[in-house]
């Protein structure tokens, strides 16, 4: 029996920890914990395990060097979620959310499903400035819902297509989940925000064409904003040709620009179309020129400071002027300018972005710590050569092994957040991919994309929970039209949940058809046969045993002519005579030797 524990020790202490994990104790006390107590055990029983299980006492000394070395207090990498996480909760603060889905919610308007539209494509701007996924949700909930209640929203629709949008900030840059991956997996975090930019894209416009058939098959579900609410007006023609210059003065600054900038030239003429725009806007706001609509300026004044505050953090990265954690740094002033900006930044809302911060910040430090206890005694047990081995043998190779990990993370993550499978399951499934040539990158955006699933499935998904903390749970009086409106249940908001949760699987599945749609980190491929590789030119020189190349001349510089004639290899070179060494004494050989 002791020799069935010894040399199966790895299966069993990760069974352990699930059963510690279903129970319901903290994460990084499990983990600290079941490291601590296999430790124990397996020095024991080490003796009966024909040398699978290589741990001893002084192995323990390693702790103290895993906790304050690169991996956990001297990470630079994990420094970026504090400053992303200030971030997030500064911009919550600063009603950027709740101008944003009233002026997409009106530009969207007169069309079937526009308030869906509206809170899809606001779910992603948050999420490319926030990265924060209750931020996101708790903002939607409090300012959508009520609105998509009141004009005659199916309440399953309405639920889902918030919580689901709000999950976007676990997959479009700046996530706090592709940190800590690309953390893991000892990979890029700037090439890990290049590879996840597109399929966050891609998921994004799936969710807008779910909503788009929906609107089609059931029209009653999502009616249009009736005009009496539409208090911007019309406009859209203006903002159509307010798009059309700035178009144009992009492209006229990028063709200026791309002699001296280059490659970057695309996004500083971008830039300075944006500017343009914003600050022509502005004007004809503040001075009555009425030369846009009152619609394309609230547009415009809207939708770009939150863009720039993209380009400052997920710009300044992809040009490489920044590192993630820098980047971070200047989104938490950039927010800060922008809540003071509107008027909304006080001493009160810096010391809850302060405290939610550390409390995250906190939270993420002590799984890291139990991680690291639990993975030092798992690699003891040789536990990463069973998960390899494990994995590995999965029939049907690389997809193989690509479906059935997506399908144990899937599961997993019914119970587990992001931070949990990413701080113990992808250490423990990182060497096997690696072995089988699988793309880090590649693998982390579709762990990044599966682990989104862990937000919206019952019964853990915590964009749910979000959801029903600020969902009515009684009826209620509507402020606009005095109608009392019926609450939304737990039910409906689970079972609104459960399309979106298909299209995020949808998801994995073209992730993995198509990884070119996160390779393209990478840039283009380099053909070899096209490289042409030109040296400066060199002075000639003659093959040897040849006369010279000057056929005797004098040097310019006076010296004396080189000597002609070809040099004898039959012998040694003679470099001169050498100095002559006096002649050692004969000893006296009569006499015994003396040593002293």
């Amino acid at each position: 029996m002791i020799e069935f524990i010894a040399q199966n020790m790895a299966p069993i202490m990760f069974a352990s920890l699930i059963i510690f994990l279903l129970i319901g104790y903290p994460v990084a006390f499990s983990l600290a914990a079941n490291g601590l107590l296999f430790f124990f055990i397996g020095v024991l029983v080490s003796p009966y395990s024909g040398g699978s299980i290589n741990l001893a006492w002084p192995l323990l000394h390693a702790l103290p060097d895993n906790f304050y070395g690169t991996r956990v207090m001297s990470n630079d990498t994990l420094l970026a979620i504090p400053f992303f996480t200030f971030m997030g909760i500064v911009l919550e603060r600063s009603g950027m959310a709740e101008d944003l889905l009233d002026t997409i919610g009106q530009l969207f308007g007169p069309i079937r499903g526009g308030l869906a539209y509206a809170v899809i494509f606001v779910g992603a701007l948050l999420a490319a400035t926030t990265g924060v996924v209750a931020a996101s949700v708790i903002a939607m909930g409090l300012i959508s819902l009520p609105i998509m209640l009141r004009y005659g929203y199916d309440r399953r629709l309405a639920s889902g297509v918030i919580a689901a949008s709000g999950t976007l900030a676990q997959i479009i840059p700046p996530s706090l989940v592709l940190i800590v991956l690309a953390d893991q997996l000892g990979r890029s975090v700037g090439d890990m925000y290049a590879g996840a930019l597109i399929p966050g894209i891609v998921l994004t416009g799936i969710y807008m064409l779910y909503i788009l058939i929906v609107s089609i098959v059931r029209p009653n579900s999502m009616p249009a904003l009736p005009l009496e609410a539409r208090t911007l007006g019309r406009g859209v023609i203006s903002l159509i040709v307010a798009l059309l210059v700035t178009g144009a003065i992009s492209y006229g600054a990028y063709r200026y620009l791309a002699p001296t900038q280059g490659d970057n030239a695309d996004i500083l003429g971008f830039a300075v179309g944006v500017i343009v725009i914003y600050v022509a806007a502005i004007v004809d706001q503040r001075l009555r020129l009425n030369l846009m609509s009152k619609l394309a300026q609230q547009v415009v004044i809207v939708l770009i400071p939150p863009l720039a505050l993209i380009f400052l953090v997920l710009g300044t990265i992809f040009l490489g002027i920044a590192t993630p954690t820098e980047g971070g740094a200047m989104g938490s002033v950039g927010a800060l300018i922008m809540a003071a900006a509107k008027g909304r930044l006080s001493l009160d809302v810096v010391k809850q972005a302060l405290a939610s911060t550390t409390r995250l910040s906190s939270f993420v430090l002590f799984i890291l710590i139990g991680a690291r206890v639990f993975s030092l005694t798992f690699y003891g047990v040789n536990g990463h050569i069973w998960v390899e081995h494990l994995l590995t043998s999965l029939p049907g190779g690389e997809t193989g092994f690509l479906i059935g990990v997506n399908i144990l993370v899937f599961l997993l993550a019914f119970f587990l957040d992001f931070f949990e499978l990413a701080f113990i399951i992808v250490p423990l499934l990182a060497p096997a991919a690696d072995k089988l040539g699988i793309d880090l990158i590649w693998f982390g955006v579709l762990l990044g994309v599966n682990m989104q699933t862990s937000f919206m499935h019952p019964p853990f998904g915590f964009a749910l929970f979000y959801l029903r903390s600020v969902a009515a749970r009684v009826p209620y009086l509507d402020r606009i039209t005095g109608k009392q409106i019926a609450p939304v249940t737990t039910g409906q908001i689970y079972w609104g949940a459960v399309p979106f949760v298909c299209i995020q699987v949808i998801m994995i599945g073209l992730t993995i058809a198509f990884p070119q749609m996160v390779m393209r980190y990478k840039g283009a491929a380099v053909e070899p046969s096209t490289i042409d590789l030109k040296l400066p030119d060199m002075p000639s020189l003659s093959p040897l045993g040849a006369p010279p190349a000057n056929n005797g001349a004098a040097p310019a510089n006076g010296g004396a002519p080189a000597a002609l004639g070809t040099p004898d290899l039959s012998q040694p070179p003679s470099f001169g005579d050498a100095p002559a060494k006096p002649a050692a004494p004969a000893p006296d050989l009569s006499q015994p030797p003396k040593f002293n």
